[in-house]
């Protein structure tokens, strides 16, 4: 999956990507970016 880096300021693939529940129930995917390894966040996912 897709998702922004803010270390790389670009759109990078995530990896070890998991599936959370946010507080207000919604869905959002977790992973750390392929080029730096800083954790990422995508909402929606």
């Amino acid at each position: 999956m897709e998702a922004y880096c803010v270390k790389c300021k670009q759109k990078r693939e995530m990896k070890d990507e998991k599936e959370v529940t946010m507080k207000n129930g919604k869905k959002a995917m977790t992973g750390f970016c392929t080029h730096c390894g800083t954790k990422m966040f995508k909402i929606g996912g």
